[in-house]
């Protein structure tokens, strides 16, 4: 990596000029980060007049990425509840197809706490392997959900429908009744099994395939025999029935496997789970048309002491079977009430010392070895209601990408897509959320390529014993190639300003006198913090129909213009026209 230069170049105007000789009388050097997040460097004191405001001065080193991502970086997962409350049968709907489709490529992660009780039935019959649903409607919506199947068989290619608006309400109170049951398993720690029939099989790779996603489809690791070995009756089954339909997709064993103890009271240990793995891995081979596919796991916890040592053991015996690790985090619990418990940074920055945990464990058995966040929410137990799907939440969001993808984590999965819990992307009226708006912009602006970022700037004189913590974190990429708005060779920054206050930023070096395009996303009316829509420069975003996006119109900056970040917003900004080196191959 290159060394650091000074950001403001002795060649602008004798403006940039003064600038920079004051800035070096109080700055002893700039900050160059190997990361994109920017550490500011403490001055002791106050100035008066401009040096008393916060001016940051922001460039990037364009000669070289510093990590290089999947193209599906910011993937997608779906619980198998679903299944339970019936969701599952409304998958083909034309808006949320489209609404999956806004975010492809992307992988799709089946799974979740009930992936280890779910059972595969190889048979057609829909309402006998169904929940029950409320006995006054329960006949006439049973057999609208069969004669909605009939005509989708009929279609060629994707299968896709236009629910009429009673049938989803009924679908809706459904749900609801089924919801009590699945949070008191939730808090109970005690699953009942959910049994996945083909017919639903089908519906779930119908959507995949529609919205140019990947399934990677979760299977039951505590079906076990007397032994305690991997019973394999059921996913040879699964297998043979994916096979014959040619369904291309991958393969998970398990969810959290370190916590299986306290779920059943049978505990797996590191080198069952790898022998569990293995024989996955032979099965797989066994069949034609699944010998080459890709097997992820051992989606272990979040890495505190057990699931650590799961995974050290795992690595130590299986390593070479997965083609990915992948591990889950979640930042809170339900204690958190407010709205602002969002943005402590403290919060935010538990996430690098995860990370940091696992890769230490890879690098030690499988270096090289791609490291995926195989489960990401804002909050565990499926989030917090009327907080964790709100504008305030997307500050968790955003950062975590821009974390994992500075640290190299190959793929995010976000947990949910749609109806599990409160911390999905779209809700029960198929409306997307704050994170939805937000995965949006970042697929259509944020290509795989990692830059690193320069920053010079005034930070006040830190308190012994205190720690300073970022509350502007920017980060930057390659602008996404899939973006026939901007040519090879632009550059997208965004930025996370956590301040009570608006920051001003300065583009210097490389990035200086460049043409940008700015993406503010804001919360929508009166909530604020708690906010459900989003205003793009100040434009509400919405959906114009089942099938129509709008438009994600920006707003020119002229070249030279200071950037200027409203408090507790966030915003991307494309350099166009730059012709960085590290972004045209």
């Amino acid at each position: 990596m290159p060394k650091s230069s000074q950001c403001v170049s002795p060649r602008s105007s004798q403006w940039m000029a003064s600038l920079t000789i004051l800035l070096l009388q109080i700055v002893l050097s700039s900050s160059y980060s190997s990361s994109s997040a920017y550490q500011r460097p403490a001055a002791g004191g106050k100035r008066p007049g401009f040096l008393g405001r916060t001016l940051i001065l922001l460039d990037v080193n364009t000669r070289s990425p510093i990590r290089i991502l999947n193209d599906n970086f910011l993937s997608l997962q779906l619980d198998p509840s679903i299944i339970k409350d019936g969701w599952l049968d409304f998958l083909s709907s034309k808006r949320l197809v489209t609404l999956a489709r806004g975010l492809s490529p992307a992988f799709l992660r089946f799974g979740g706490k009930r992936t280890d009780f779910l059972q595969f039935n190889n048979q057609k019959n829909l309402a006998k392997f169904r929940g029950p649903g409320p006995d006054y409607y329960l006949k006439n919506y049973e057999d609208d959900i069969v004669r909605s199947d009939i005509a989708l068989d009929k279609q060629k290619g994707c299968k896709l429908a236009n629910h009429p608006d009673i049938m989803l309400e009924l679908q809706r109170e459904k749900a609801a009744s089924t919801q009590l049951v699945l949070l008191k398993e939730q808090l109970s720690n005690i699953y009942s099994n959910i049994t996945i029939t083909a017919r639903s099989l089908d519906k779930l790779y119908n959507f995949a395939d529609c919205a140019g996603l990947h399934l990677i489809l979760g299977l039951n690791a505590l079906h076990r025999n007397p032994d305690n070995s991997w019973n394999t009756t059921s996913t040879l089954s699964l297998l043979k029935y994916s096979a014959g339909k040619k369904y291309n997709m991958s393969w998970e064993l398990g969810n959290e496997p370190n916590a299986y103890r306290s779920m059943k009271g049978r505990a797996v240990n590191s080198t069952q789970l790898a022998q569990d793995y293995t024989k996955l891995r032979n099965l797989l081979q066994s069949v034609r048309y699944y010998h080459r596919a890709h097997l992820f796991g051992p989606n272990a916890g979040r890495p505190r002491k057990n699931a650590i040592l799961l995974l050290d053991g795992f690595l130590k015996n299986a390593g070479s079977v997965v083609d990915a690790v992948t591990w889950q985090h979640y930042f809170v619990d339900g204690r958190v009430n407010k709205a602002e418990d969002f943005l402590k940074t403290r919060l935010l920055d538990t996430l690098t010392e995860q990370i940091n945990k696992v890769t230490q464990v890879v690098n030690t058995h499988s270096p090289g070895k791609k490291v995926w966040l195989g489960g990401l929410g804002p909050a565990w137990s499926g989030g917090i209601n009327n907080l964790s799907s709100t504008y305030a939440a997307s500050f968790l969001w955003m950062n975590t990408l821009g974390v994992a993808a500075v640290q190299g984590v190959d793929v995010v999965l976000r947990h949910s897509f749609f109806d599990y819990g409160y911390s999905h992307l779209v809700d029960q009226h198929f409306n997307p959320l704050p994170d939805y708006w937000f995965s949006l912009v970042f697929k259509q602006l944020v290509g795989p390529k990692v830059l690193a970022v320069r920053v010079a700037g005034l930070q006040r004189k830190p308190q012994p014993g205190r720690v300073i913590r970022d509350k502007l974190r920017i980060y930057a990429h390659c602008t996404s190639y899939h973006n026939h708005n901007y040519v090879r060779g632009s550059i997208t920054i965004y930025i996370i300003n956590l301040h009570r206050s608006r920051k001003k930023i300065k583009l210097a070096g490389t990035l200086r006198n460049k043409t940008v395009h700015q993406y503010l996303l804001q919360p929508y009316g009166p909530d604020g913090l708690r906010a459900r829509h989003v205003q793009l420069n100040g434009v509400k975003l919405h959906m114009q129909d089942s099938e129509t996006f709008p438009e994600l119109k920006p707003k020119t900056l002229r070249a030279g213009r200071t950037i200027a970040m409203p408090p507790l917003t966030i915003g991307f900004y494309v350099i166009k026209n730059i012709n960085a080196y590290a972004c045209r191959r």
